[in-house]
């Protein structure tokens, strides 16, 4: 859980707090999209993983989880760096569809901080072979990973729309 706080802080300081970098390439702009498209591979890789282990394919199983992952760290990454040149992106929409998009977004933020820490120990008890517990945490991993990369391309969509 200290790794997720200190994930958070960081996220909150630089999307807030800190100011958006005084020159921005073109390639900047192309982020968002690439970063909704990750989310949307990693949703796949999910659902895909989940089936292969239902039917006893556990090296597919393995091979998907570790695209979901893969996946979800380049997302990171391109977030991270799409923030330290942009900043925060306000939501202009107004009416009914504001607080669906807040409701969405607070939720997605919530539940990408528990999906952090989550995904990681389910990770190493699969990667010390300690199943059985790997097994009960996934139950509860995959569907909050699963949520937080859905609603994540979500939000890009409601930005899309908006802005």
């Amino acid at each position: 859980m200290p790794l997720s706080a200190a994930v958070s802080v960081f996220l909150l300081w630089l999307i807030y707090w800190k100011p958006a970098a005084t020159s921005q390439a073109e390639w900047v702009t192309l982020l968002p999209a690439t970063n909704a498209v990750c989310n949307s591979l990693s949703a796949c890789c999910l659902l895909a993983g989940f089936f292969n282990i239902r039917r006893g394919r556990r090296t597919a199983h393995l091979r998907c989880m570790l695209g979901a992952v893969a996946c979800s760290v380049v997302f990171l990454i391109g977030y991270i760096v799409y923030h330290h040149f942009h900043g925060d992106t306000p939501f202009p929409g107004q009416g009914l569809v504001r607080p669906v998009y807040f409701a969405i977004l607070i939720s997605h933020i919530v539940l990408s901080i528990v999906a952090l820490p989550l995904v990681l120990t389910t990770l190493y008890y699969a990667a010390t072979a300690q199943y059985p517990t790997h097994r009960r945490l996934a139950r509860y991993t995959f569907p909050i990973w699963l949520y937080v990369s859905v609603s994540g391309v979500t939000v890009f969509f409601f930005l899309r729309a908006y802005t």
